[in-house]
């Protein structure tokens, strides 16, 4: 049998409950607490839209971290041209037409790659330090560069692109004066300076415009096509104007470069189809005699051989997107959370009232108290004798000290007697 509930005061609600409470509906928080706060998305974000991962956000942040980005690339490149040229000059090698020291074409390829590479340390600082957010959330929507994934779209894109690249290459050999082998001795090492660098050049193309341009934009659109096309063009002014079959061919690259970056939520994609693009025509210059002196970039290619790299192009997006419905890499990240609300306040409720554990002691007795437990001074009704405020320790030794005591009657009819001595 089980004793009834004592009643006692209803605890005080506390509000707004951002923890389920007794006698309320388990569910999101709302009101001041709520989960998500107003000026964030609630649904996931996609790749274009990872600036907003923050819940620091504001809308000046891709502003400034574009301003800083500019600024930051070009006093970098500068100083570093000039160390460069200060370093050369010293140990007495030509200056070139335009002032600057000409070291030979393996070694000034190697130089201007690099300063291209010195982009991917500035983006990861604008993302971490101007957009408060995670510096791998600019490469991907895991917060990081998916290795795995990189390498299935470099595999994808070597086959593509070295048919489209060797047609290209014999394309401009007759239409052009005819070219002679450069040679091993010259060959052989371009070759090995354009694999140490060429992948760090196109990526940092890449964290530049498919990367920070993109989610600059997507920050104010929720469209992948309107943060997708800024970046395009101006990849392709980039690289100079030559004729107007280059600047659409780079437009149509950067394009599809930002969609696959959409589509797969990261920057691999795109930086497959760079790296291997580029390091397929460097390496074909270099196969040819002064080949790497040249000039000539992508924004000065005929029609011709337009037609033929945009087919590559083409195939290269078909195969990453049959690789992507197979694979199904992430493309959105999660919501961003709000900060963590104040502790609220405790308001502890009135106990209810103990229930009697014993029942009273007949009248004219003093109930013993409980060995272990405290009695009030002077509160001691089982012994009167003793003065006021002795602790509840200190017993008298003597029986007779003690108060009375109930005894059970003697029967006297039937009860012997002892013999008196």
């Amino acid at each position: 049998m089980t004793n009834p509930p004592v009643p006692g005061p209803t605890p005080l609600p506390l509000r707004p409950a951002a923890f389920p409470q007794p006698g309320r509906p388990a569910g999101p928080p709302s009101g001041r607490f709520a989960l998500t706060p107003p000026g964030h998305p609630a649904e996931p974000l996609g790749y274009h839209r990872l600036a907003r991962v923050s819940a620091r956000h504001r809308w000046w942040r891709p502003v400034l971290g574009t301003l800083f980005l500019t600024v930051a690339y070009v006093l970098t490149a500068g100083l570093l041209y000039a160390l460069v040229d200060a370093v050369g000059s010293a140990r007495g090698y030509p200056e070139g037409p335009d002032g600057t020291v000409e070291f030979g074409p393996v070694t000034t390829t190697a130089v201007d790659l690099a300063m291209l590479a010195v982009a991917i340390p500035l983006v990861l600082l604008a993302v971490r330090w101007t957009g408060r957010r995670p510096a791998g959330t600019v490469s991907s929507v895991t917060g990081g560069l998916r290795r795995g994934w990189l390498g299935l779209c470099v595999l994808a894109a070597l086959p593509v692109l070295a048919v489209t690249g060797g047609a290209m290459f014999l394309l401009s050999a007759e239409d052009g004066e005819p070219q002679r082998w450069a040679g091993w001795e010259v060959f052989g090492p371009a070759l090995a300076v354009l694999v140490l660098l060429v992948p760090f050049q196109a990526a940092a193309e890449e964290y530049v415009f498919r990367g920070w341009l993109t989610q600059a934009v997507g920050a104010f659109a929720r469209s992948p096509w309107t943060a997708v096309a800024p970046q395009a063009v101006l990849f392709a002014a980039a690289h100079g104007w030559g004729t107007p079959w280059g600047f659409a061919d780079l437009v149509v690259f950067g394009a599809v470069a930002g969609l696959l970056t959409v589509r797969t939520g990261g920057l691999e994609a795109a930086i497959g189809l760079h790296a291997v693009n580029n390091l397929f025509a460097f390496a074909f210059a270099a196969a040819v005699a002064d080949g790497l002196e040249s000039d000539d970039t992508a924004a000065d290619l005929p029609w011709q051989l337009v037609v033929v790299d945009l087919a590559g192009v083409a195939l290269y997006a078909a195969a990453v997107l049959w690789l992507a419905r197979r694979r199904r890499p992430a493309r959105t990240a999660p919501a961003p959370l709000p900060p963590a609300p104040p502790p609220l306040p405790f308001v502890p409720a009135p106990l209810p009232p103990a229930p009697a554990l014993l029942p009273p002691a007949p009248a004219g007795y003093a109930r013993a108290p409980v060995p272990g437990s405290s009695v009030p001074r002077g509160v001691r009704t089982d012994v009167p004798d003793l003065p006021p405020g002795t602790p509840p320790s200190a017993f008298p030794s003597d029986d007779s000290a003690r108060g009375p005591r109930w005894r059970p009657p003697v029967s006297t009819s039937n009860s012997p007697r002892r013999p008196v001595a």
